[in-house]
C-alpha cells in the first residue's frame, strides 16, 4: 500500500449530514500545517444507508490531500469494529501521525488538527482533547470515567472518551496486540484505548480545542452504557497491579501511592462557551425508578447495607441525593465485586449500577442547573477528588479479603 505521514480517521454510522463539513475543515487543518506531508481522510463507516460513503467521497478538500473510504461488511457494525480497520490501516501504510475526529462535529476548525497532531510530532503517544462541555454533556465521562481513571491512573485526563483525539503509530500497534472483545468493537472502544495507553505508561498529553458542538444527549441507558462501563471495569481489572500494588518509597516508609499528575497542555488555554443542552428531568426520574424497581433485588445483594438502605429511601421518597463521596464507595465496591465475578454476576454488577447512575446524574443536576459551567465543572473535580481519597476504602476491601497483602518491609 501507498505511505501517508499523516492520517485522519472519521468513524461514523449515518453522518451524512455533518461529515462533509468535517471532511472540509479536517482537510484546510492538514494542508495549512502538515503542508510538506503526505496525507491522507479516511472514513471508517459500518456501510451506512444513508449516504455517508457519498458525502464522504464528494467533500470538498485542498489539491494534493487524499481521501479513502473503508467500511466494516454489510450488518457488521460496531464503532470498536471502525478503529479496527482504521488501526490496520495505519500500520499498513506506515503512518507517523493519527488523528481521529468525530463523524457529527460542528464546532471543528482547521486549528483542531494542528492542535491533535502537533504534540505526536514532538513525541507523545496520545493526545486527548480538553472541550467546554456542558454539564449533561458526557455524563459517563463526568461520573464514572473520569473519577476513576484520576483516581486509579494517577493522570487528570479529563475526556478520556472524548471521541477527538491522536496517536503515534507506537500506540496503535500496542492497542491491535490487546485482546479485543465484542464490547471493545462496539462503545467500548474508546475508554480501552484511554485505559490501555495510560496503564501502559504511554506518554500523554492533552490539547485545549474549544467548545464540543456536537449531537448530544441526555444521560440514557442500554447498549452504550453496559458497553462503556464493563470494558472499564474489565480494562481496570486486567490492569490492577498498576493501581493496587503502586507503592510510593519515602524514608524507609511505605505509603500508598496518592499524587496525580497534569499531563502537558497544547491548543487553546482558555475555552469557549459551551453548546447548549437541555434534559427532561422528570422523564429522568421515571427512567430512573423504572430501572431501580427492575433491579431492586440485585442492588441489595451487590450493595452494602447501609448503602441499600439510604438508596432504597431516596427512591421511596422520590428524592435524590447521590453525594460525592456515597457514590464513589458505590463505584469502588461494584467494581471490587467485579473482580473475578461470574460472566453472570458482572452483568448483574452492570445492571445494578445503571439506576444509581442515574440517581448521581440527577443529584448533580439538581445541584448545577442553576449554576455558570465553571461551577459546574468544579463540582465534577471534586467529585474526582472524592474517588481520590477513597482510595483507601477499595484498598481495604481487597487487604479484607486477603487477595492482596503490605509488602513485609511495611512500616507504614
Amino acid at each position: 500500500m501507498e505511505q501517508y505521514d499523516v492520517v485522519v480517521g472519521i468513524p461514523s454510522y449515518n453522518e451524512s449530514s455533518t461529515i462533509g463539513y468535517v471532511v472540509e475543515m479536517s482537510g484546510r487543518g492538514l494542508s495549512e500545517y502538515f503542508p510538506d506531508s503526505k496525507c491522507v481522510i479516511v472514513n471508517c463507516d459500518n456501510n451506512s444507508p444513508d449516504d455517508t460513503k457519498g458525502v464522504f467521497l464528494t467533500a470538498p478538500v485542498p489539491p494534493g490531500i487524499e481521501k479513502k473510504y473503508l467500511s466494516t461488511p454489510e450488518g457488521v457494525t460496531g464503532k470498536g469494529n471502525n478503529f479496527y480497520n482504521l488501526f490496520r490501516f495505519c500500520a499498513d501504510v506506515k503512518t507517523r501521525i493519527v488523528i481521529v475526529v468525530d463523524a457529527d462535529l460542528r464546532s471543528i476548525t482547521p486549528e483542531w488538527i494542528r492542535y491533535l497532531g502537533y504534540p505526536v510530532k514532538e513525541g507523545y503517544d496520545l493526545v486527548t482533547p480538553l472541550y467546554s462541555r456542558h454539564q449533561f454533556d458526557g455524563t459517563i465521562t463526568n461520573h464514572l470515567c473520569y473519577p476513576l481513571l484520576f483516581s486509579l491512573t494517577g493522570l487528570n485526563v479529563r475526556q478520556p472518551i472524548g471521541g477527538d483525539f491522536a496517536f503515534s503509530p507506537r500506540l496503535c500497534e500496542y492497542w491491535l496486540e490487546r485482546p479485543w472483545n465484542d464490547m471493545v468493537r462496539h462503545y467500548g472502544i474508546d475508554i480501552f484505548m484511554s485505559l490501555n495507553a495510560l496503564f501502559g505508561d504511554f506518554r500523554v498529553c492533552q490539547a485545549g480545542l474549544g467548545t464540543k458542538v456536537h449531537n448530544a444527549s441526555s444521560p440514557k441507558l442500554g447498549r452504550m452504557f453496559e458497553e462503556v462501563v464493563y470494558t472499564l471495569f474489565s480494562t481496570v481489572i486486567s490492569h490492577r497491579e498498576k493501581w493496587l500494588d503502586r507503592w510510593l518509597e519515602t524514608n524507609g516508609k511505605t505509603y500508598w501511592q496518592a499524587e496525580v499528575k497534569q499531563p502537558p497542555h497544547y491548543g487553546l488555554k482558555r475555552l469557549k462557551e459551551t453548546q447548549w443542552l437541555d434534559i427532561d428531568i422528570l422523564k429522568l426520574k421515571q427512567d430512573c425508578r423504572k430501572e431501580y424497581n427492575e433491579y431492586k433485588e440485585l442492588v441489595e445483594k451487590h450493595l452494602s447495607s447501609y448503602a441499600y438502605r439510604k438508596l432504597d429511601h431516596m427512591f421511596l421518597v422520590d428524592n435524590y441525593d447521590v453525594d460525592i463521596m456515597l457514590w464513589s464507595q458505590i463505584v469502588y465496591g461494584l467494581l471490587y465485586r467485579f473482580d473475578g465475578a461470574s460472566e453472570e454476576e458482572k452483568r448483574e454488577i452492570i445492571n445494578v449500577l445503571k439506576p444509581l447512575y442515574f440517581a448521581r446524574s440527577l443529584t448533580f443536576d439538581y445541584e448545577t442547573w442553576r449554576y455558570s459551567i465553571a461551577f459546574a465543572e468544579e463540582e465534577i473535580q471534586n467529585q474526582a477528588l472524592a474517588f481520590q481519597s477513597q482510595k483507601p476504602y477499595i484498598f481495604g476491601l481487597y487487604l479484607g479479603s486477603g487477595r492482596c497483602t503490605f509488602p513485609a518491609n511495611n512500616q507504614a
